[in-house]
């Protein structure tokens, strides 16, 4: 018989005993796009104006030949970056197939390379996203899932929220048995800057449904993604 994980428990404020669960997002966070329709936005020109005044502040003059279309193209930068803001994450995951042939276990996808940008620093950070999740009829496209992770990642981010999104978004329109996120990311807000401690990996992972119950699955989950390396 499979073991189950049960709840932490601790002491709330009045020393009765309480369990901590997980926190539940807000699915506006991932069933939609991040930017409404009717949201006010800065126009290029504010932006392009905004990198000028950096320019300024960090002691170069923005009015140099090297600089002249320096603002252009870092707000071009920005749009390619961070477009994930525009996208709907539910859009992606909406197409399934039904022919799996009552496949009844969990699908793996590993080594899932991403860039996003930390929120504190506004300096990448990247690695490799894991996923699985157990199907109930019903499977997405392969590269659906590698879309989402691409989504999340093109906005300002820390690694603990993208991973929680991811898997929340696969647990709310695919609806499986469980799902299993795990990402392994390097900060350069921590290698370049600050503490300068190059090669240090940050791992995070979240667990819903079968993988969150059932700690055989979990290991089996890891045993997978640290296979032999391609």
């Amino acid at each position: 018989m499979d073991a189950i994980i049960k709840p932490i428990r601790g002491k709330a404020p009045d020393g009765k005993s309480q369990e901590f669960r997980t926190a539940e997002l807000d699915p506006s966070e991932f069933l939609a796009a991040a930017i409404r329709p009717d949201q006010p936005r800065l126009s290029r020109a504010e932006a392009e104006h905004a990198v000028q005044t950096l320019l300024a502040y960090i002691g170069e003059n923005p009015a140099r030949e090297g600089l002249l279309d320096t603002p252009r193209r870092v707000v071009e930068a920005y749009d390619e970056l961070f477009q994930g803001y525009h996208q709907c994450p539910a859009e992606v995951l909406n197409r399934t197939f039904g022919e799996t042939a009552g496949y009844d276990d969990f699908v793996l996808i590993r080594d899932i390379h991403f860039t996003s940008h930390c929120e504190h620093h506004v300096m990448p950070f990247y690695g490799k996203a894991h996923i699985a999740y157990t199907p109930i009829e019903r499977v997405v496209g392969l590269s659906k899932l590698a879309r989402l992770v691409d989504i999340f990642a093109h906005r300002l981010q820390t690694q603990e929220h993208l991973t929680a999104q991811i898997a929340a978004a696969i647990d709310e329109v695919l609806k499986p048995r469980g799902v299993a996120v795990m990402i392994e990311a390097e900060h350069t807000c921590m290698s370049v800057r600050g503490i300068g401690k190059q090669g240090a990996l940050t791992f995070t992972s979240r667990y819903t449904g079968m993988f969150r119950d059932n700690p055989a699955e979990q290991s089996r989950f890891m045993s997978m993604i640290r296979g032999q390396p391609r």
